[in-house]
């Protein structure tokens, strides 16, 4: 991360990363997931949330450690971060499949998904990698944040929390297909309503520090066909240990 970078994601809680995929990542992907949604989506649902994409195919498990987004996880969680869990959510239009509210925060405190500043470098919980496979334009709705919040000293107010009526502190945050938008867990954030022409394809890769876990899943690595040393490394259990030799 350059200082430009580390100044955002220490102000705002989050950076965009354009280009974290390449066109003929985003083309191998959306390719995978069309195929999923013929079988599971029904024409008439609005949108659906997909698991297990890491039996999806290479494209999908070379995102446990894309070359683009490695330094970032590392400034923001520290060598030895570990894959927590993933998905990709769909939106035709309207909500996403977890509603309309507003969530995270700094206040009340959560001991998995936090943001502290101390000597020099920050520590981070709970961050997402979140991947457009479809263009997000203005207006469009899709990701939605409080920039800041993820050091507010005080809780959200629940009358704000409603995105169908965003309060004018929410900031979309838009980009090409192939951007990414990579932010803490601990900012106060969801999805706005989508009102796009297309789509809204977004997959959410979720990443911790070494010794921590926001899920109560762990990752078996030998369920999964060609993965290196480093992705087998970055899906392991949480440990303390892990600090010792991250990617060995």
């Amino acid at each position: 991360m350059n200082e430009q970078e580390l100044f955002l994601f220490d102000l705002q809680g989050y950076v965009t990363v354009p280009n974290a995929l390449s066109a003929d990542q985003v083309g191998e992907l959306n390719d995978l997931l069309e195929e999923h949604m013929v079988a599971d989506m029904k024409a008439e649902d609005t949108t659906k949330r997909f698991g297990g994409l890491l039996n999806w195919g290479k494209p999908f498990r070379d995102l446990i450690d894309n070359e683009t987004m490695l330094p970032y996880l590392e400034t923001i969680l520290g060598r030895g971060f570990r894959l927590d869990h993933i998905y990709l959510d769909v939106i035709r239009a309207g909500l996403s499949p977890i509603g309309a509210g507003l969530h995270g925060g700094a206040t009340p405190y959560d001991a998995s998904q936090y943001y502290h500043y101390h000597n020099g470098k920050m520590y981070n919980g709970l961050t997402v990698a979140a991947y457009n496979l479809m263009d997000v334009n203005p207006g469009d709705g899709g990701f939605g944040c409080v920039p800041g919040s993820h050091k507010s000293n005080f809780r959200f107010p629940n009358e704000w929390r409603d995105t169908q009526n965003p309060h004018e502190c929410v900031k979309a945050v838009t980009g090409p297909a192939g951007t990414a938008i990579i932010f803490t867990e601990a900012m106060t954030h969801a999805a706005l309503p989508w009102k796009g022409a297309g789509e809204r394809r977004t997959i959410f890769f979720k990443y911790s520090p070494f010794p921590l876990s926001w899920s109560n899943r762990y990752y078996n690595t030998d369920e999964y066909e060609g993965l290196s040393d480093r992705q087998r490394a970055i899906m392991r259990a949480p440990s303390a240990a892990n600090r010792r030799n991250p990617y060995e």
